[in-house]
């Protein structure tokens, strides 16, 4: 398989996955939406379906997704990516370009189903909710640790599929996801993927609901109830970016290394 085919597939497949996953939160959150205040729970679910959608439609490269599951595959000692695609440099970056390509297109796609629902909503802080994942109580340290954790529980798991019978399949991975937000999605809003965040992010950032926003607002952070909580340094939050794409990245790179030990 040609490092295009790969290109496409892995695009495809997070832009599916994050248009749905946008879309659950900007459902949830937005005014004037049907699903308006539909709770934690709605948004757990909308994203686990939306990564088994895109599981079934990057079949063909093993439909990663996530630079985290990428990097622990290679970490695992792996040699090949998915059947006909090698472990190589040049694989491994087509991989990440292609999620973070698809996660911003994904993200564009979600603003446009809900470009009016938008422009109505007067809270900066829900529309960046909507692209990017923020912390409740923000503390770079902990909330670094809370993604190491999270996504180093995804993709120990993932990893683990290929040595037991379960013929679940994307069905496993979507469960998983709403285990995973419903169980450790409350500190950091559970990027757990890289390309998730920082696509998004950046879609959020030239985007008009991104440009328009004048009052910065960290995502989820009360500052009346945390006076001593950093302030975001824009709009889009790009104080508290790197913490979503670092941590992630880690957690999948200790999954991959511990799997040597545990399988």
């Amino acid at each position: 398989m040609g490092l295009g085919t790969v290109f496409v597939g892995e695009a495809v497949g997070t832009a599916v996955l994050v248009l749905l996953g946008a879309g659950v939160v900007a459902n949830v959150l937005l005014v004037k939406s049907k699903g308006f205040d539909g709770g934690w729970l709605l948004i757990n679910f909308g994203w686990g379906l939306g990564v088994m959608a895109g599981v079934y439609l990057a079949f063909k490269t093993g439909a990663h997704l996530n630079p985290a599951v990428t990097l622990g595959i290679l970490c695992s000692g792996a040699k090949v990516f998915a059947p006909g695609i090698a472990v190589t440099f040049a694989a491994t970056l087509t991989y990440i370009a292609a999620q973070l390509a698809g996660a911003f297109v994904g993200a564009c796609l979600a603003y446009l189903a809900y470009k009016k629902h938008f422009d109505a909503e007067p809270d900066a802080a829900k529309k960046l909710a909507v692209f990017a994942t923020g912390p409740e109580i923000r503390d770079y340290r902990w909330n670094l640790l809370t993604e190491i954790i999270a996504t180093f529980v995804l993709v120990i798991v993932v990893l683990s599929f290929g040595h037991t019978p379960s013929g679940l399949g994307p069905l496993a991975v979507a469960l998983l996801v709403v285990g995973i937000g419903a169980s450790l999605g409350g500190p950091t809003g559970y990027a757990i993927n890289p390309a998730r965040d920082l696509g998004p992010r950046l879609a959020h950032a030239v985007l008009p609901v991104g440009r328009a926003a004048r009052t910065p607002v960290a995502v989820g952070a009360h500052p009346q109830a945390d006076p001593g909580a950093a302030r975001p340094a824009s709009a889009s939050d790009w104080s508290y970016a790197w913490v979503p794409v670092l941590g992630p990245a880690l957690g999948g790179i200790l999954a991959g290394l511990a799997s040597h030990y545990i399988f």
